[in-house]
This record gives C-alpha cells, sequence and structure tokens, in this order.
C-alpha cells in the first residue's frame, strides 16, 4: 500500500489490510507465516521551518501481527515465532534535513525516517517494524545441541560420529584441570 502526500493532505487514510505470505519481503532473517495483520492511519504533518518554508512530514500509526518462521541459532531449523507491535512514526523527505554543516540532533530526531519522491510505502515500514522486533536470538528448543561443526549433521536428529580430532595445544595447560576440580 503506499501513502501519496498529495492525497493525505485532503484527507488522513485508515487502513486494516491482510497481507499474504511474501508480501513484504523479510529476506533471510524471517519468513512470513500466514496472514499478517496491519491496521493504522495515516496523515500529513506539515513543519513550518520559517515564513516560507514547509515541509510535509508522514506520520504513520498503527499495528502488526503475524506469525513468523525464524532459523534457530545452533542448528538452523525453523522456528514458529508470533510477533505483534504498535507504531508511531514520522517520515520526512529525503534530503529535508540535509545540510553542508554538521549539527547535533535532539533525541526526538532520532526517531524519524525518510521517504523518496512523494510518497511512502507500508510494506517497508512494515519490513522495518518486524525485523526490529525478532528476538536477537531463537532456539527451537532449549537443550538445542545444534549442527555439528565438522560434518554439518543436525546433533538433534542423528548422532553424529565425527571423531573429536586433534586439539588446540593452546587448551593442553588447562587439560588437567578437571580431574584436579574433581579430587
Amino acid at each position: 500500500m503506499e501513502f501519496r502526500v498529495s492525497e493525505l493532505e485532503k484527507e488522513p487514510v485508515e487502513y486494516d489490510l491482510e497481507l499474504a505470505p511474501g508480501a513484504v519481503d523479510l529476506g533471510a532473517e524471517a519468513e512470513q507465516e500466514g496472514a499478517m495483520s496491519a491496521a493504522g492511519r495515516a496523515e500529513v504533518i506539515h513543519e513550518h521551518r520559517g515564513p516560507k518554508e514547509i515541509v510535509a512530514d508522514i506520520r504513520l500509526r498503527g499495528r502488526f501481527k503475524g506469525v513468523f518462521q525464524v532459523p534457530c541459532a545452533r542448528c538452523l531449523e525453523p522456528v514458529s515465532t508470533p510477533l505483534a507491535g504498535d507504531y508511531d512514526l514520522i517520515f520526512r523527505p529525503v534530503g529535508v534535513d540535509g545540510g553542508s554543516a554538521e549539527r547535533s540532533i535532539s533525541a526526538q530526531e532520532t526517531e524519524i525516517g525518510y521517504y523518496q519522491g512523494d510518497s511512502l510505502l507500508l510494506e517497508d515500514v512494515l519490513r522495518e517494524q518486524v525485523l526490529l522486533s525478532l528476538p536477537v536470538r531463537t532456539l527451537c528448543k532449549p537443550d538445542c545441541k545444534g549442527l555439528c561443526p565438522r560434518c554439518g549433521k543436525n546433533r538433534n536428529l542423528d548422532a553424529c560420529t565425527c571423531d573429536e580430532g586433534p586439539s588446540d595445544p593452546r587448551w593442553e595447560a588447562l587439560s588437567g584441570l578437571r580431574s584436579q576440580i574433581k579430587s
């Protein structure tokens, strides 16, 4: 869904959508499972920067909800992860804040995004919100054994028959420590 400044200046747009899997490209980080719902409101806010300069910001408020598949951090098996979130975002035209001199920005200005031309795509906003909502590390189960570093076999499914191989000589000074602790 595309929000055009010219249309939003006439009246705000309310949206309530069900997005099919694949409608929002999440890259390799996640995959959408089933429909994702998104609802909210888009409107233009005019920012006055002097007597003749007016900047048309797009304010997007809404919420999303869906189920996504995220790879396990140890074995790479897909893990079903339900996500939901609210957002209240401001977008400015690209280049409007550009200047030749460096300047400090306020904490509020770090929350501002930018749009190209005269429109903003809802799909781009949802991609960002979903990716920011993903857990930092996802495990398929708390005791996931992961992949064998030698053959790549999933240790949760099959026992790996790879030998341990030569140990790193830098650890030999610690090799007797375990027996000393037990005694």
